[in-house]
């Protein structure tokens, strides 16, 4: 039987269990450094233990998730578990707290944070026991043994908790992407096809090479994408994914990088915290910004600026779970980054062959065309990549549907249009070149106007 209750409400009343551990971890902060906690964070402590009391005891916090009498012991501990999942400042907070030994509190750390006396910690020993409920009940995971033995949540209470499926829960820095994409409508050159099925292989075969065969453990793999916007890179790594059946995450690595000194390495110790040991493929975007090529070192900014980008790759390289990073300019990457990465992967325009095959499955399945639109004059006439020729596709179908009518030559242009136009403001007819005819005089008028 499930220990997961039905939930009469939503798992908000948990905020204060959460908010409660914050405050707990940044009286730890405090007494750290030697200093008494202030008069104002003493009263927040008071203040949300009072809360956390009363909704313990109307079992409204707790009960609404597990469906078991749990000890105020045991609701504590869950409480400093789920927490740094939950609540990104407790996740800076433990991540730092524990000299970077990750987001997850050990049974040492826990020690520390709730100021367990002899007996307390004697009964969360017990509580931790495989044979106790904590264990028996998939409440929490232990990894390790000893004082260091860390303490994580199951994917099932947090399903419960956050209303989601645990895949889709958010990763400090990072946005799931959902893409139907399949080997079949990856449309790439051979070559890179080719190599992006080995990336897969390594992948897929990277635990009996390693484990099996006592091969020297190295992370990852790594591999860069390279090639302008529009060209394949995120469908490439969906297709990945999708193979794989694992989830596809997004790193925003501006939301990760501050401009406060110890900041950055805070916040990619948390992402790397939280995705450790999952199925997870990571994808890291516009890393050029970043990894640009070095020069002089004239000031401290400059000198923490490199600090920040080997950290970066220190921490992807000791990861053992693939990462993908995306560019648009490869040029602009120091070489000596580059040789760090396991596989390149160059991403190039499509050419008329490959245009015509993204013409061909991009336009709606079950849209009606008409029987004259020669889509090989449309690939020929102006070079698109596949994300512009989506685009094109995409608004071609609108106006067709707009009127009722099938998908025409006229339709399709003035998609192509719209899309050069979003290149170049300054865009003129005659960049159609073959389509230039099929374009509606009053948009050309429009525009002169």
């Amino acid at each position: 039987m499930s220990v997961i209750a039905e939930m009469k409400t939503n798992s908000s009343s948990l905020t204060v269990e959460w908010k409660r551990i914050e405050i707990l971890a940044l009286c730890l902060v405090e007494s750290r450094a030697n200093r008494e906690p202030s008069k104002a964070l003493i009263q927040q402590l008071t203040d949300i233990q009072h809360n956390v009391n009363f909704l313990r005891k109307e079992s409204s916090g707790w009960q609404n998730i597990i469906s078991l009498q749990l000890s105020e012991l045991a609701q504590d501990i869950l409480a400093c578990v789920y927490a740094p999942f939950i609540n990104p400042n407790v996740a800076l907070l433990f991540q730092d707290l524990q000299q970077n030994n990750g987001i997850y509190p050990t049974l040492a750390f826990l020690h520390q944070l709730l100021a367990f006396t002899e007996q307390e910690y004697l009964s969360t020993l017990q509580l931790l026991d495989k044979n106790n409920l904590l264990i028996t009940h998939n409440l929490l995971l232990i990894e390790g043994t000893g004082p260091m033995q860390q303490l994580k949540p199951h994917p099932d209470i947090i399903t419960a908790i956050c209303g989601l499926p645990a895949q889709d829960l958010v990763i400090p820095g990072a946005v799931k992407i959902k893409l139907d994409a399949g080997w079949n409508d990856l449309i790439i050159p051979a070559a890179q096809r080719t190599m992006l099925k080995e990336y897969l292989l390594w992948i897929q075969n990277a635990d009996k090479v390693n484990k099996d065969w006592s091969a020297r453990k190295v992370g990852g793999p790594i591999a860069l994408f390279s090639g302008p916007s529009g060209t394949g890179k995120t469908f490439a790594a969906s297709v990945i994914a999708n193979k794989l059946d694992w989830p596809l995450y997004r790193v925003d690595l501006g939301s990760l990088i501050s401009k406060y000194i110890g900041e950055t390495e805070k916040n990619l110790n948390a992402l790397f915290s939280a995705v450790h040991g999952k199925d997870i493929l990571l994808q890291f975007d516009e890393v050029d910004a970043l990894m640009g090529k070095r020069g002089e070192i004239k000031d401290a900014h400059d000198r923490y600026a490199n600090m920040e980008v080997s950290h970066l790759l220190s921490r992807i390289e000791m990861h053992q779970g693939p990462c993908i990073l995306t560019t648009n300019l490869r040029k602009q990457i120091d070489p000596a980054f580059q040789r760090r990465f396991h596989f390149v992967l160059t991403f190039p325009r499509p050419g008329k062959k490959h245009r015509l095959a993204l013409w061909k499955s991009l336009i709606p399945p079950q849209a009606p065309v008409d029987k004259n639109l020669n889509l090989r004059q449309v690939a020929e006439a102006v070079s698109l990549s596949g994300g512009e020729i989506q685009n094109a596709a995409h608004h071609a179908a609108i106006l067709a549907a707009a009127e009722s009518r099938p998908i025409t030559l006229e339709h399709i242009t003035i998609g192509v249009w719209r899309v050069l136009q979003k290149v170049d403001g300054q865009t003129r007819p005659n960049q159609l070149r073959q389509l230039e005819d099929s374009l509606p005089k009053h948009i050309i008028s429009a525009e002169e106007s």
